[in-house]
């Protein structure tokens, strides 16, 4: 469990309507920073589901580009899928992921690219079947969580080689303080996150107000 030392952002609650600092609230009051600046939610968003709550954080998405004219969600396996279908599920429109390995089951007619992981430390080749983007596609690309900004990256690049056009961004907790998410937003990218933590410790944690 962590403290938090900033004041939320976002607007006062409104019953039933999501806010940014009810995941804020719910990053301190049930989350940890493990080493190496990892920061452990598994309570809630990637491991044990909190299904109520995943479905307003994808309300809020979908609310927020309801008419960018999506038609698709894309993420990357494994801890990313349950917040993209929600995203998808209120935008209703198809979701695919990127699987970290390719299998008997995908064939060899897909996109890949390689992509390096923050959180494991090494290399993924993500691959996706080509009858699951297409070139007339309008995606949004969602993940869990943003560092980096490696993920993302593999994924527009997904998307580039499909011929698709990338909206934008949607995330859940970016982590500010490395980076990934300002560098993509420089580089015109449009990236939303629902929370932005600017800085960390072992008890504490600091949002972007």
């Amino acid at each position: 469990m962590v403290k938090k030392r900033s004041l939320f952002r976002g607007t006062d609650c409104n019953e039933g309507r999501f806010t940014m600092k009810e995941l804020e609230q719910k990053i301190v009051t049930e989350g940890s920073v493990l080493p190496g600046h990892i920061l452990k939610v598994g309570t809630f968003l990637n491991q044990r589901i909190d299904v109520d709550f995943m479905m307003k954080m994808g309300e809020e998405v979908a609310s927020l580009d309801a008419n960018e004219g999506i038609t698709k969600v894309l993420t990357i396996e494994a801890s990313g899928i349950a917040f993209a279908f929600s995203v998808a599920a209120q935008l209703h429109v198809p979701m695919a992921f990127a699987k970290k390995h390719a299998s008997a089951n995908i064939g060899n007619d897909t996109y890949k690219t390689v992509v390096h992981s923050y959180t494991h430390g090494r290399d993924y080749t993500i691959v996706v079947s080509k009858e699951y983007l297409n070139a007339d596609d309008k995606i949004l690309i969602v993940d869990d969580f943003l560092a980096c900004g490696n993920a993302l990256k593999g994924l527009m690049e997904l998307a580039k080689e499909a011929g698709a056009e990338v909206a934008g961004c949607a995330i859940a907790i970016e982590k500010g303080f490395q980076g990934g998410g300002d560098a993509l937003r420089a580089s015109g990218v449009r990236v939303e996150s629902l929370a932005i933590v600017d800085s960390m410790t072992d008890d504490s944690v600091v949002f972007r107000s």
